[in-house]
This record gives structure tokens, sequence and C-alpha cells, in this order.
């Protein structure tokens, strides 16, 4: 008897150890397939070099989501479909320009050229543009001191990304409201127009835009972000004192709303089929560039988990569902149609998993679910620390899943790669396949591929 009771708690013992064993050898095997056959890299480089910058409404955002359809059929999905949404439709409509103008020291008329984009969502100044007096705020609180001197003028916001914080999306973040309600702040006591800073802690001169948000209360003035070289320059001529003017020209305007599409592809669960796990990225992307980090490297990064499975016969017990959304840059349009639509349809989402902060090394994952959930899983850390994770915080996921997680109250997760170059190419001319590197974002997709196995092998 005492043998037998030995033997039985010894098998109870190993049992755990031999299950991580074996998780620990399929999560290698996805990997070796991801670094040896992969396929996102080039299903990256297809989607910048053939369709490029893909904005919510525009024509090449529709040739994307083509390009989603038959890239998920290839990838093996059980069923690939479109989503209808509407989406905002915003349009540049055409370059942007802008200078600005000083005397010198000798009496002698400077005008220097400036590299600027508008912000995205803004109000254009039409073909004359707008010409008026610099008013030179480091912060809110420098606009508000300043506030009977801003009728007719136009304020420049130069607010650099913190250099002591260790995370840049928290820099990004902190600088950030100054794109999104700076404008409006400004338009409050009157100004004509507003030009920032780039939301950058990068060392060149690109001009990053991104979404600006018009309080209804006030006029919708024209706005621009500028270089961090052309911001330096211009902020020193002005903390000198010299008196300036400024020229802005855009032609951005918004068109009526149009008919977008969540691309979706599934594979069928052989156990729960009508329980799912969501893994997405956003399809739409920023016009400048080609939106290779944001997010064609999360899309591919999605597609891939799914071939992965499929490539080596893995069903999983759960439906996975790989989504590519419609409009996270301009409107976020795209993920509250799927979690309006999982809510209507009542469906059981088990988890959902984002990547949208570039294919970089893989450094952790961040979730938003309960603290017994975030233990239960704190184990798995060690079998993804071969492939560069070391750490689940508490705190994350993505704005495309945030809707299931606030409606459907959806555990969700982002992954969280190294986040020091990010900023260089968010939003700008330089976002593109090049400046990706391969072995990367492999890597993020077999640590996306790891979790997903696993959340599905032994849930939450």
């Amino acid at each position: 008897m005492r043998f037998w009771l030995s033997t039985c708690l010894l098998a109870a013992l190993s049992a755990p150890v031999m299950a991580q064993s074996d998780d620990s050898l399929f999560i290698s095997k996805m990997a070796d397939e991801i670094l040896t056959s992969g396929k996102s890299y080039e299903n990256l480089r297809v989607l910048c070099k053939t369709v490029g910058g893909r904005l919510a409404g525009s024509p090449q955002k529709v040739k994307a989501e083509q390009w989603g359809l038959e890239t998920l059929k290839a990838a093996g999905a059980d069923r690939v479909y479109l989503q209808e949404c509407m989406v905002p439709h915003w349009t540049r409509g055409g370059k942007d320009q802008a200078w600005y103008s000083y005397t010198d020291a000798s009496g002698k008329q400077v005008k220097v050229a400036l590299d600027v984009l508008a912000l995205g969502n803004s109000q254009g100044t039409g073909k004359n543009g707008v010409k008026a007096p610099v008013v030179y705020c480091a912060n809110f609180d420098d606009l508000e001191k300043q506030k009977d001197n801003i009728k007719g003028k136009i304020v420049f916001f130069n607010h650099p990304f913190n250099e002591k914080f260790l995370q840049p999306f928290r820099a990004y973040g902190e600088a950030g409201v100054y794109r999104r309600s700076g404008p409006s702040r400004a338009a409050k006591y009157g100004a004509v127009a507003v030009v920032i800073r780039s939301l950058s802690g990068s060392t060149d001169n690109n001009p990053h835009t991104g979404a600006t948000q018009y309080d209804s209360a006030y006029p919708k003035i024209p706005c621009a972000a500028m270089g961090l070289k052309d911001a330096d320059k211009l902020s020193a001529l002005l903390q000198e004192g010299k008196k300036i003017d400024l020229f802005y020209q855009s032609n951005a305007h918004f068109l009526p709303d149009t008919i977008g599409h969540n691309v979706i592809g599934e594979i069928k669960g052989s156990e729960f089929p009508n329980d799912y796990i969501t893994v997405g990225g956003h399809l739409d992307s920023w016009d400048p560039a080609e939106g290779a980090q944001d997010d064609g490297a999360g899309c591919v990064h999605s597609i891939e988990v799914l071939r992965v499975f499929k490539q080596l016969g893995y069903a999983p017990k759960h439906s996975i569902r790989i989504v590519l959304f419609a409009d996270e840059e301009n409107g976020g349009r795209g993920g509250e149609a799927y979690a309006a639509a999982a809510k209507q349809n009542n469906e059981n989402h088990l988890f959902a998993l984002e990547s949208d902060a570039g294919g970089f090394t893989p450094r952790g994952f961040g979730f938003s679910m309960s603290a017994e959930q975030l233990a239960k899983i704190q184990p798995w850390v060690k079998l993804l620390l071969p492939y560069g994770v070391y750490q689940f915080t508490m705190g994350g996921g993505g704005s495309d899943i945030g809707p299931l997680h606030q409606q459907l109250k959806t555990p969700v997760c982002g992954l969280v790669p190294d986040g020091n170059r990010y900023f260089d190419l968010h939003h700008a001319r330089n976002d593109v396949f090049e400046n990706v590197n391969k072995r990367e974002l492999e890597l993020g997709a077999a640590n996306m591929a790891g979790l997903i196995y696993l959340i599905d092998k032994y849930g939450l």
C-alpha cells in the first residue's frame, strides 16, 4: 500500500512537469517554424510595397483589405470574411507647406522653410494659407499665462519627450495632449492656427502626424506638426526674443463617412467552436509612409499565429479569430464595430490579444484581467523566456480590443516589444519596410503564438 501511495504521489507531482515539458517542446516547434519558414516578413513587404499608406476611407485601404483576405486565405484560415463598418474619410489634400520669417541682427529679413505635416482630422487653411505672429508655449500652463496675447496669433507648442521616463510610451502619453487637445485649447483664446513639436524623441527632422480632437465649443483651427530640428531652431529664436511671423498652408479636409471593413480569418475550435480568442492588429495607417511598424507589423504578427497553427496541425480547442481592424488611427470604429457585433450575437469571448507597438524585440505582455487570472498565468513566462519575453504585467491591451474589454469584460492583452525606437518612426515618413528587422518581427509572432497556444490549452 505504501509503495502504491508513493507511486501515485510521484505521478501526481510529475504530471505538471511533463505537461510543461510538452508545452516547451511545442512552443519551440512553433518558434522553429516561424524563424526558419515564417511568412510574416514577406507578407509585410507585400503590404508595404504594393499598398503603402492606407488611411481609412482611402483607395489604398480598400486595396489593403483585399491583401488581408488573400493573405489570410493563404495562411489556411477555415473562413475569411469582411465585417462592414462606417469609417471617417479625412484626406490631406496634397502637400502641407510652412515657413517663418524674422529680421536678423543686421536688419536682413530671413525666411526659413519648415518640414510639417497637417495633424490628422484637422481643418485645412485653404489655398491662401494663414500667416500670423507666433506665440511660444512650452505647455498649457504657459498658454494660460499668455491667454490675453493669443488672439489672432499662431500658437507653437514645444513640449519635448521627457528623457527621464524609461518607457517611451509614457513620454508619448504626456506629450500627446498637445496634439490631441492643443488646437482647441488655443482656439479658446482666439488663436488662428497651432503648430506643435512632433511627438518623438528622435534626432532627425521628420514630422510626425497623428489625430487631433476638436472641442466643438471652439473654432476648428488648422494645426500641424513640425520636425524636431525645426522645432529646436524656432524655439531658440523665440526664446531669444525674436518677433516671428509664420505661414502655414494645408488643403486637409473631411469627406463624408464611407464604408470600411474589418478583415477576419478564423480557425474553428475543435471542442468549443462558439468560444472565441481574438488576435489582431489594425490595417489602417497614416498616409505619409507605409505603416510598416504601425501597424503592418501587428497585422502580420497576427496572421502568422494562424498560419503556424495550421502548418503544424494544431487544432485549437476554441475558435481563433484573426482580425485586421479597419480604423484605429483616426476613429477607432473598427474595434467598436467588432465588439458591437460580438455583443449583438451573444458571442463568448475568452481573451483578446493585440499587437500595436511595432515589430521590435519582444519584452513582455501587458494584461487587463483579474489579479487571480494574472497570477495563474505567471508561470508561463519561463516558457517564453527563450524567445525574449521576460515579464507579464498588469495593465495593457490595445485600442481595437478595448471595446471588447469594456462591453463584454473580455480579458485583453498587448504585446510589449522594446519601445526605444518606436517613436523614431511613429506616424512619420520613415515608417517603411526597410526599417523593420526580420528577426525581431518573427520573434514577436513566435511569442504571440506561444501565448495563444497556452491560453487555448489551459484557459484563464
